[in-house]
């Protein structure tokens, strides 16, 4: 039987999708949204590239109209957040006080962002971005007069920024402190051809380079960064995308196991059996690989609050979707689906010289993930095959005239149950069991980082 109600913490993406996924269902209980961001649940990817731009208006940002909580029967509160969990009595107190009765709660806690542990990371003029108020922020420096912009980090949030800045007449350098950019999520290849289109836009770009402290002037505004080896960058403006911090704190106030984020099962359930975890904050272990990882991507917020929503309601099954992944800078469009840290051999098909190409990459001869460069129709035919099963090796990739649409599936490779349709949106398993650990310490439709 289903609880007779649902507590969302988080009104993110996974959050949001939690709540429409238990409608979608036809669940009938009550289901309380809560959330920190007063605008409600937003539209996140566009806040570093069209929002910045104006190309994305402030009333495309949220992810539903304010009709659809009152049509859905949702409850959202907004300012405030979930500070901790009864579970032997069931409720969690917020922020405000307030104290709700929960049958099922899930934890859709998110991130934030990383701070820069550096003397003058207080600097105004020192900004990072997760979400709405941050990006308005931004979004009135870069629609100013011409200014130098210093992005520490060279991840997807850094270099899109980057990108952003440079498209309306910016100068912008990037500093990372990794040999290249991008490195725990993309392949030499496909980051390097970033990287190179960013040096030909006119980006300064700097790897190895580590920021050893930010200087101001005497109002207290940043005006530059300085690198560990003495070189001095000016700076009217510092964007800080260093990576981001699971927010674990209520999990772990409530005895839940964490590590880099919230401990669930292939379900997502934690050892509690009335509580899961979705998006950013779940650890999970992932199918496979049976490595434990968390995912920041759109799509896995979205797949994974459809399969605890599924759970709820009575039908739980493993989460098994294939991560998939895009982002647009400049006129790049990059593409991932599956996993491809980790591999040991790759496979380059098509037109590295032209900008059009995939990185095929093998682990122990299986394919275990594609980076697309220019080339959607790869993605999608990738994101199939891995999803079904594929017997593709490295080497019937490398013979001449080699096509991935004519690769077979493999019959019995293990898919993610149909979701049902949610309305507004854009466009029998056996029982989970608990994990087992002791409580501790453009557009871009989906963003992807991999914390194994």
């Amino acid at each position: 039987m289903a609880p007779h109600a649902v507590v969302v913490a988080g009104a993110g993406q996974a959050g949001l999708e939690t709540a429409a996924a238990l409608r979608a269902r036809g669940y009938t209980g009550r289901v309380t949204l809560v959330g920190d961001e007063p605008p409600g649940p937003c539209h996140r990817p566009p806040l570093s590239k069209g929002y910045l731009t104006g190309a994305v208006p402030a009333e495309d940002v949220p992810l539903r109209p304010a009709s659809f909580y009152a049509e859905q029967d949702v409850e959202l509160l907004t300012g405030t957040t979930v500070v901790s969990v009864d579970r032997e009595r069931h409720t969690v107190l917020l922020e405000s006080g307030l104290r709700l009765p929960y049958g099922a709660l899930v934890l859709a806690t998110g991130c934030r962002p990383r701070p820069l542990p550096v003397p003058g990371a207080s600097l105004h003029g020192v900004r990072t971005l997760r979400g709405l108020a941050d990006a308005e922020v931004l979004r009135r420096a870069l629609q100013g007069p011409p200014l130098r912009l210093v992005v520490v980090g060279a991840g997807f949030v850094g270099l899109e920024v980057a990108a952003t800045a440079r498209g309306l007449g910016h100068e912008v350098t990037v500093v990372e402190t990794q040999p290249r950019a991008l490195t725990r999520a993309l392949t030499p290849a496909v980051s390097e051809r970033i990287v190179a289109e960013h040096r030909a836009q006119g980006v300064r770009v700097l790897t190895g380079r580590q920021v050893a402290v930010l200087h101001g002037d005497d109002r207290e505004r940043v005006r530059a960064v300085e690198l560990a080896d003495g070189e001095r960058i000016g700076a009217d403006l510092v964007v800080v995308g260093i990576g981001v911090l699971p927010n674990t704190e209520p999990a772990r106030a409530a005895g839940l196991a964490v590590d880099d984020g919230v401990l669930v099962d292939a379900g997502l359930r934690t050892a509690d059996p009335d509580v899961w975890a979705v998006g950013d904050c779940a650890s999970f272990p992932e199918p496979r690989t049976g490595r434990r990882m968390r995912l920041e991507s759109v799509q896995n917020a979205t797949d994974q609050a459809r399969c605890v929503a599924a759970a709820i309601c009575g039908e739980p099954h493993p989460y098994t979707a294939v991560p998939r992944f895009w982002t647009e800078q400049y006129a790049l469009r990059v593409q991932m689906a599956g996993l491809t840290s980790g591999h040991d051999e790759t496979v380059t098909v098509g037109d590295v010289a032209g900008g059009r190409f995939s990185v095929l990459c093998f682990r122990e001869g299986r394919l275990i993930g594609v980076e697309s460069v220019n080339r959607p129709a790869d993605h999608g035919i990738t994101a199939r095959l891995l999803a079904a099963g594929t017997a593709l090796s490295p080497a019937a990739a490398r013979e001449p005239g080699f096509d991935l649409k004519k690769l077979p599936r493999a019959p019995h490779s293990p898919t993610a149950s149909p979701a049902p349709t949610v309305p507004t949106a854009p466009t029998s398993p056996t029982a989970p069991t608990s994990p087992t650990a002791s409580p501790s310490g453009s557009r871009s439709e989906e963003r992807l980082s991999v914390h194994a």
